[in-house]
């Protein structure tokens, strides 16, 4: 850092957007020994994070926030990134030597271009987590990856804050942040759909009523009850094997069973057609690609995804020699 800024465990913190990120990093960055300064947040639901997690911490006006500090948060949307910082750098409210850091994960160091054109110092920190905006999310933020993309002069500013916050760090190329955002998107994003879509299938599936208490004889299991389990150990098992853990029809070959469910579930659960496919025609290309399905087995699958009549070829679904113990007991 340059001489005329305060030590790294010292710093001068202002946050704009006290969204669901910025009032939790901002708190864990006081927590760490830093100072937050200013604050500045618009909605009635940001000023009460800011209220409960930054609770003697001023709130400001964006541009009085950034004059103020040593290390500015710009924890604001993706798509407003950019006019935040330009009408900043345009105002005089950032200065020669300031680090001034993003939370998105789409974005890169260019985001923040005006900023360094000023004299400013730019790093790309997110925190690949989901929040609450609330303190529960504080002891997770320990352990929590970031993905991280600055010069080579800021590298170790980033890895100072990311020890701080009880992170550990991810390097992104500036060329791959929108990947990288992608992958997080889909994994964690498209998670909660898939799960939503599976709830409301079950629902669908088996008869009302109230769960009992968990342990109790003859208790009523709740689709949320079904699925945690198998979610829980699925999950587990991905993050560990990756395609290796893969089970069900797909992988078995089991034409007339995927034909069957291409049908209830446009039938009872149509919003989750669309998807069911989708996902379907996606697992028969990892399974052919490994050898787990022979290709006249693999077109039939997605011929029944596109509705076609169920025809099963007779040829083995997965080639004899890869065939497990385990298989059988899929």
């Amino acid at each position: 850092m340059s001489s005329d800024m305060p030590r790294p465990h010292a710093l001068r913190v202002g946050v704009i957007g006290t969204g669901r990120v910025g009032a939790v990093l901002a708190s864990a960055l006081a927590d760490a020994g830093h100072t937050v300064v200013a604050a500045s947040g618009e909605s009635t639901a940001s000023r009460r994070r800011a209220a409960a997690l930054l609770p003697d911490v001023p709130l400001q006006k964006p541009s009085a926030v950034a004059r103020a500090c040593d290390l500015l948060l710009l924890t604001v949307p993706d798509d407003m990134l950019g006019n935040v910082v330009r009408v900043l750098a345009a105002s005089g409210a950032l200065h020669a030597g300031q680090v001034v850091l993003h939370t998105s994960g789409a974005h890169g160091v260019a985001a923040l271009a005006p900023a360094v054109a000023v004299g400013a110092r730019a790093v790309a920190l997110h925190p690949a987590m989901t929040f609450t905006g609330t303190e529960t999310d504080l002891p997770r933020l320990r352990g929590c990856a970031y993905g991280v993309t600055t010069g080579p002069e800021e590298s170790a500013l980033a890895d100072g804050l990311v020890a701080d916050l009880g992170g550990r760090v991810v390097r992104v190329a500036e060329e791959r942040r929108p990947l990288y955002h992608a992958a997080l998107a889909h994994g964690a994003n498209h998670l909660v759909t898939l799960v939503a879509e599976a709830l409301e299938m079950l629902a669908a599936a088996t008869p009302t009523g109230e769960p009992g208490e968990p342990g109790e004889p003859g208790d009523t299991a709740g689709p949320a009850d079904v699925l945690r389990p198998l979610l829980t150990a699925a999950l587990d098992n991905a993050l560990r094997a990756g395609d290796a853990a893969l089970t069900g029809p797909v992988v078995r070959g089991d034409v007339g069973t995927v034909a069957t469910h291409v049908a209830e579930v446009a039938a009872h659960a149509p919003q989750a057609s669309a998807s069911y496919a989708a996902l379907a025609r996606a697992t028969v290309g990892r399974a052919a690609t490994d050898g787990r399905l022979l290709p006249l087995r693999a077109g039939h699958l997605l011929a029944a995804l596109e509705g076609e009549p169920a025809t099963a070829p007779a040829t083995p679904a997965t080639p004899t020699s890869a065939i497990s113990p385990e298989d059988v007991a899929r």
